[in-house]
């Protein structure tokens, strides 16, 4: 385990009881908002929750990362995942039923009781040992029903258990199959459950390869006004388009885009173990102030309530009111909208509550958190680690898609890394065409000069700072002239971006020209940045 979750996680431990727990257990917090924290909550592993209608590839995107089946898998066309599945590490492969994960007390999930039997009888967890799964647990779902299917109640409250999941994970993961767009109402219902959380949310157009270029961009546009409609945020959160499975693909014209958004989605998974003790501290802070903001509502309905007579009547109107008092307080202590509670759950809630019950606002506990939020997390802040050495996700298909050693790696023999390790000099291929545009230049001493060259790269279209790069690149010996193989790599260069490449800082050394190699085997500096030396080993 890397050692800052311990030193983060004991910290919250220890604040938690000591200052947050005693506000939360005075008013009830654990019963009206959420269960109360335990030590698992704090250790955990980072968390990925994988949410979608059923067949859009929750589970194989599991088995993609994992490069292998884990316990109690089951991949079908139809609704073939009817449990939420924790799949864990361990050393010993096995399913642990719902029931047991209850009782568990070095696993978090031991809240998920409330819930009821008939959920535990559909919660299991898969313990098995793969290299991804020591930084990470994922959470499969059932999947989401639509059409009549999702008017057949699951026997537990599958909204509220998402609730749940979203609070406590790093990241949520929305899949979407390219042939299937509807949102049913369960689905919207599941979106909606996880507001508040829209930044752990990232969105997978799956199945991509399974529609032609020209139906692509149709359901792209249709995916991203469906998300609008239901996801209550300005902007929509990123999508990644791509084919997340091991078989071959249907339609390849987008590949390289598939490969730059697989990229990107593992990027993003990667670093969940390096920004884990900051998530925990962010979700911590979170709650403190939904407490806060709790702890006021109940100590005013108590306070609202008459001593003696008409208390059911007067239960009622300030339950029916609630929207004016939520007001008030937001005014009183400056507390943004979004910290607010849900208005209609709330007064559900209350209305099964004795507000006799209720204490009055006791200023201590408010202070006592106040306190925590300036000082302690302050002092928490601090030792979070601010460094990259700490391990990310390694095995399974993280090790596939980040491999820069095989020529199958990302952007590995193309573009700028065209020609490595190849004994011609790759600019040679076409070396042919741009003599024959160097001898029209009406070369001086076997060079053009800076507004000759510029006359002929202009004609790219490429943004001058582009242009100022190759030219820097491509004037190896830096005398701000063009010999023929500078200018046939400065065409080179231009050719690789115009194909959609990137341009490195440094000319890599397989593109030096032959006739220049004599500039870099001594201390002599050439284009770009660094001695000789330095670019051998870019």
């Amino acid at each position: 385990e890397p050692q800052f979750y311990a030193t983060v996680a004991d910290g919250l431990k220890k604040i938690y009881k000591g200052k947050l727990l005693p506000l939360e257990e005075t008013y009830d917090f654990h019963e009206f908002v959420s269960p109360q924290l335990n030590e698992p909550d704090f250790d955990a592993k980072p968390m990925v929750l994988l949410v979608g209608q059923y067949s859009t590839g929750k589970t194989t995107f599991i088995r993609y990362l994992l490069e292998r089946d884990y316990p109690g898998i089951r991949i079908g066309p139809e609704p073939t995942t009817d449990s939420f599945t924790a799949v864990m590490y361990g050393e010993h492969e096995q399913v642990i039923p719902g029931n047991a994960l209850a009782v568990d007390k070095s696993k978090q999930f031991r809240p998920l009781s409330k819930f009821g039997g008939s959920f535990l009888n559909r919660f299991q967890c898969s313990i098995l040992k793969s290299t991804v799964l020591k930084c990470v647990t994922m959470i499969d779902t059932p999947g989401i029903l639509s059409g009549e299917k999702q008017r057949v109640d699951r026997g537990y409250d599958f909204v509220g258990v998402l609730r749940w999941f979203a609070e406590r994970v790093d990241r949520i993961i929305l899949l979407f199959d390219a042939n299937k767009l509807d949102i049913s109402d369960e689905f919207r219902r599941s979106i909606e459950a996880i507001h508040g959380y829209e930044d752990k949310v990232r969105i997978v157009l799956n199945k991509a390869d399974q529609v032609d270029h020209q139906e692509l961009m149709r359901v792209y546009g249709a995916l991203m006004w469906s998300i609008s409609k239901v996801i209550n945020v300005p902007e929509c959160p990123k999508i990644f388009v791509g084919s997340f499975w091991d078989q071959q693909l249907k339609h390849d014209l987008y590949r390289r885009l598939f490969e730059k958004e697989l990229q990107c989605l593992f990027d993003d998974l990667q670093d969940l173990p390096r920004y884990a003790a900051m998530r925990k501290l962010n979700d911590f802070i979170k709650r403190a102030r939904m407490a806060k903001i709790h702890a006021y509502i109940i100590s005013n309905l108590k306070d609202d309530m008459p001593k003696l007579f008409g208390k059911g009547r007067k239960k009622k109107e300030l339950i029916k009111n609630l929207p004016a008092l939520l007001k008030k307080i937001q005014e009183e202590n400056m507390v943004a909208t979004s910290d607010l509670p849900e208005l209609t759950e709330m007064q559900d809630k209350l209305a099964q509550a004795d507000f006799q019950k209720f204490p009055p606002l006791k200023e201590k506990l408010i202070a006592q958190v106040n306190h925590m939020l300036d000082k302690d997390i302050a002092d928490l802040m601090a030792i979070v680690p601010t460094d990259f050495s700490e391990p990310v996700i390694r095995g399974g298909a993280f090790d596939d898609v980040k491999d820069m050693t095989s020529p199958f790696g990302f952007e590995k023999c193309e573009g700028i890394d065209l020609g490595a390790g190849e004994p011609d000099w790759i600019v040679t291929k076409e070396r042919g065409k741009w003599d024959d545009i160097f001898q029209s230049l009406s070369p001086t001493k076997g060079k053009i000069t800076g507004s000759v060259a510029k006359k002929e790269m202009v004609k790219s279209r490429l943004p001058n700072p582009v242009l100022a790069k190759v030219w820097r690149l491509a004037d190896v010996d830096q005398d701000g002239m063009l010999d023929a193989d500078e200018f046939a790599l400065s065409m080179h260069l231009i050719n690789i971006k115009l194909d959609g490449f990137d341009l490195p800082d440094d000319l890599p050394s397989h593109l030096i020209p032959p006739s220049k190699k004599r500039l870099f085997n001594g201390n002599g500096g050439g284009s770009g940045s660094g001695s000789g030396s330095d670019r051998d080993s870019y």
